[in-house]
């Protein structure tokens, strides 16, 4: 996940995202709220954002369970050693 889809608080704050959607894809909802809005939330618009934004939020749930899965490994191996 690279830093470019992190948006700043100020710009959150500025763009009104609920504090639950700010997250590693934050950068990648603010111009589809604003492509929301201008369409008046058709859904055949705003499909190239909202494909980016739901891959994103896929990706990122994807490196938690791979790091959650990690930490269980680990911690099982420390419970064989113990």
């Amino acid at each position: 996940m690279t830093s470019s889809h992190v948006a700043s608080q100020e710009e959150l704050k500025a763009a009104k995202v609920p504090v639950a959607w700010r997250d590693q894809c934050s950068a990648l909802l603010i111009p589809l709220n604003v492509c929301r809005r201008q369409t008046y939330y058709l859904p055949w618009e705003c499909e190239n954002q909202r494909h980016s934004y739901e891959k994103c939020q896929y990706d990122d749930m994807m490196r938690r369970m791979r790091k959650m899965a990690k930490v269980k490994l680990q911690q099982a191996e420390e419970l064989e050693d113990a």
